[in-house]
């Protein structure tokens, strides 16, 4: 590397649409990207899983392209990772199951059984982490019960990061922030937690040793090293979770300022200097660092209604740019609150604020005069009012957020923005257009490196508002009330159709 070129840092983020990769010079400008798409296989109703391979591939050939266009080798590469994955490995160190991501809900009996228990309540403020069949918590003591000798045959319970951490430095170690996504983590002793392992049955030798999100190691393995044709000796730092870390690269730190991110699926999410505990909506609490909790909900129903409403709506399986446009367009046509048309989009089940891998999505209000289009924006405005309570319920925790940096899929859309903020009734600020995990990676890489003081010393730049239209919220008020109730309403006729659909798909 030449004496004169600029340092830099590539943040990597393993998400579960794709991977991601940005290269941040040390004034916090990006300076290159990279991205590989791959694919979720659904091979039974409530199943998710992904191919560990296939994503270990993505996570070179990213790195590999940075480097490419960049000419010459980063100080350090930093990892981000989506959260709640399991993946069991034999004593080979070989994969014995697929990757099951977040979106798997085969053990939601399982999370109901265990939020009935006496100890319910203990264990979700002693790990964070909402007791839900998102955890691996969850998906390990499923694994114990309907297959028990991949269960028996497991030498390590891991994730997807941890997974490629073992193949650059053949050690099974994980971040604090991950490890506190799992259920299996206690947030007050940094531990493995003593109650959870019992009721997986497993031990934390299983576990992969826990380290700092600032860890770094160097002494890559040396043909990889050579296949990204950096140094073994390329620093390459841990990081934390995906949605840790899109709190940093969004630059909502501060009090006040909030990160919501609507990509595959949604969040709101703050951070606090303790914990925020609401038992009743399980708001979660992951670690970003000894002095920093990144508190807030997680939704099932995002993008993924995107994809639906393109394969149901205008049977259009592989939608273009020029797609997206037109579908906006059309949303356009429709008046604020659809004519009384709403959704209630719990398509996949959802996480906060009701946890319920039984709910289903809901169309309501249905009226001769509704089309297409009113089905289309009935749809982005039922995910918005999601995303909405979720707020409300953070918000209800802690302080007045008056500041909303938003990230993800959506921003490509000023119709979907202005949605949202006419809602929330909050001023949207777009930070950055590139991925916000990847960036906070690198940020707090440089942290760790101490080439800046603090996660939010660089300053963003050139922010795109979008400010709500009061009357139009006032609007969006009156029917969120009747949004609020829907669920509650029609919980237990869910319930009642979800076995009926068990007993249809036998």
């Amino acid at each position: 590397m030449a004496e004169t070129a600029e340092k830099y840092i590539i943040g990597i983020d393993v998400g579960t649409g794709s991977t991601k990769a940005v290269a941040m010079d040390s004034k916090g400008t990006i300076i290159a990207n990279s991205q590989i798409y791959y694919s979720t296989n659904e091979p039974h109703p409530g199943y998710s899983e992904q191919d560990p391979e296939i994503i270990w591939k993505a996570f070179i050939d990213c790195i590999q392209k940075i480097i490419s266009i960049v000419k010459y080798p980063p100080v350090s590469i930093s990892l981000s990772s989506a959260m709640h994955g399991l993946l069991l490995v034999d004593k080979n160190n070989l994969p014995i199951t697929p990757l099951m991501t977040w979106a798997d809900t085969r053990s939601g009996k399982i999370a109901e059984k265990i939020r009935q228990l006496p100890e319910a309540e203990t264990l979700y403020k002693s790990t964070g982490t909402p007791i839900h069949s998102m955890t691996p918590l969850c998906k390990i003591i499923w694994l114990k019960e309907n297959q028990s000798d991949i269960f028996k045959a497991a030498f390590k319970f891991i994730s997807i990061k941890e997974f490629i951490w073992f193949r650059l430095f053949h050690v099974y170690e994980t971040d604090d922030s991950i490890a506190s996504a799992t259920g299996l983590f206690n947030i007050e002793t940094f531990q493995w937690n003593d109650f959870s392992l019992k009721l997986c049955n497993i031990n934390s030798a299983q576990l992969p040793e826990l380290v700092s999100t600032d860890f770094i190691r160097k002494n890559l393995n040396k043909e990889i090293a050579e296949s990204l044709n950096i140094p073994a000796e390329t620093m390459f730092c841990i990081g934390a979770s995906d949605g840790c870390l899109a709190n940093i690269g969004s630059y909502a730190i501060e009090k006040g300022i909030a990160a919501l991110t609507i990509g595959t699926s949604g969040a709101v999410r703050v951070a606090n200097e303790k914990p925020i505990f609401n038992f009743g909506e399980m708001t979660f609490n992951y670690v970003l660092d000894k002095q920093t909790f990144i508190c807030g909900g997680p939704v099932n129903n995002g993008g993924n209604i995107m994809d639906w409403l393109f394969e149901t709506f205008l049977k259009n399986i592989d939608p273009k740019k020029e797609d997206f446009e037109n579908f906006f367009k059309i949303v356009d046509t429709i008046p604020p609150g659809s004519k009384g048309l709403l959704f209630l989009p719990y398509l996949y089940g959802e996480r906060a604020p009701v946890w319920d891998e039984r709910s289903s999505g809901v169309f309501f209000g249905i009226k001769p005069f509704h089309t297409n289009a009113s089905f289309l924006r009935a749809a982005l405005e039922g995910i918005c009012y999601s995303m909405n309570e979720v707020l409300q319920i953070v918000e209800s925790s802690t302080e007045k957020i008056v500041q909303l940096n938003v990230g993800g899929g959506f921003i490509q859309s000023k119709t979907w923005m202005k949605i949202l903020a006419d809602i929330t009734g909050k001023n949207l600020f777009v930070i950055e257009t590139e991925d916000s995990s990847a960036i906070g990676a690198a940020i707090l890489n440089m942290k760790a490196l101490k080439m800046i003081k603090n996660y939010d010393s660089l300053q963003p730049k050139n922010n795109l508002i979008v400010q709500p239209d009061w009357n139009i919220h006032l609007l969006y008020q009156k029917y969120y009330t009747v949004f609020k109730n829907l669920y509650r309403s029609l919980k237990d006729l869910m319930h009642e159709d979800y076995e009926m659909g068990k007993i249809r798909s036998s």
